[in-house]
């Protein structure tokens, strides 16, 4: 979040002193804000990553930033360190022009493979760790995020092909203003993540555990099955809205790797599918109580242990094939 901060810094900082009259408009101040524009992708990439995978810093990534390095040289040997005659010159040619959208056009596809890279990461998280808990995480921020950022990258691609055709005052303008958009984005995101530290822990605290490869036999394999129907019935841990499968591994006293196994081998679903599973059970059952001339639908489901309604609709469907109110109103 703070090299976040501190590349809108750069990027910002030349703009402003340029718009300012610093150094009398000198040109040379936008080439400045131009060091950032490698380092934005690969930022928003390890923000990513640090928040979903909760990557800690190593040296080893600052590999990424090296297209910035490389990239900021070039931009201080050919626009910064020439004489005002010899980028005379240069724009008389067009060869000027044509560097800064080779440059531009660089920049882009940077950022933008480092942003498809940070969705794939969030894809990847969300299919995995339905393998790992059984409620619905709150990851809608970095989501936003990243459509957003998405979203002005698509803006800019089009510009920028704009540009191409001739149009090159508009790709200018409206590449200011995409800087003072990121700007608002990244500076609501560290304010927010100021006030309200929890959006940016997105699992729980409580590592989830690494073990060895299963080595159960298939006999083994059913046996533990009969067993982990015996304590979702009898001990309900589904109850729990955080179970995780770290727990429902120790309450069968296995790996969790081996519990993962018995649940795609002989099951057939994910920990996330498994659980639900026996939560829509326990609603179906609450629904027929007494209990549900006092609750709602939502609240006989929270009673049955899921906490969020879109993965208690979501589910329900899922096994039942229509919605719960359908359901009830058929059998009614």
């Amino acid at each position: 979040m703070a090299f976040l901060v501190v590349t809108l810094l750069i990027g910002l900082l030349g703009r402003t002193l340029h718009s300012a009259g610093v150094w009398n408009s000198n040109f040379r101040l936008i080439s400045f804000s131009e060091f950032s524009v490698l380092l934005f992708g690969p930022t928003v990439y390890l923000f990513t990553c640090s928040i979903l995978l909760k990557k800690k810093y190593s040296h080893k990534d600052l590999i990424h930033y090296l297209p910035g390095l490389i990239y900021s040289i070039f931009i201080v040997i050919y626009f910064i360190i020439p004489t005002d005659a010899v980028i005379s010159a240069r724009i008389k040619t067009g060869e000027l022009f044509r560097m800064i959208h080779i440059c531009l056009g660089f920049g882009l596809m940077v950022n933008t493979i480092y942003w498809i890279l940070s969705w794939n990461v969030l894809k990847t998280f969300s299919r995995e760790i339905k393998n790992e808990i059984s409620y619905e995480l709150h990851i809608q921020f970095i989501v936003n995020f990243l459509r957003v950022i998405g979203g002005c990258l698509l803006f800019w691609i089009v510009t920028y092909f704009i540009s191409l055709s001739g149009f090159q005052d508009i790709e200018r303008i409206i590449r200011s203003y995409i800087w003072v958009f990121l700007a608002l984005i990244i500076l609501f995101i560290t304010y927010y993540g100021m006030i309200s530290p929890s959006v940016m822990q997105v699992l729980p605290e409580n590592q989830l555990k690494k073990y060895t490869q299963s080595k159960l036999s298939f006999e083994d394999m059913d046996r533990l099955k009969e067993e982990l129907d015996q304590i979702m019935i009898n001990k309900k841990p589904y109850l729990n809205n955080k179970l995780l499968k770290t727990e429902l591994a120790q309450l069968l006293g296995v790996s969790n790797p081996e519990l993962a196994r018995l649940l795609n081998e002989n099951i057939g679903m994910n920990f996330f599918e498994y659980v639900n599973y026996y939560r829509v059970k326990e609603f179906v059952f609450l629904a027929k109580s007494d209990k549900a001339k006092q609750l709602t639908f939502f609240g006989l489901a929270q009673e049955a242990g899921f906490n969020s309604k879109t993965t208690f609709n979501k589910s329900f469907k899922k096994l039942m094939g229509t919605s719960p109110s359908a359901y009830f109103n058929n059998k009614l």
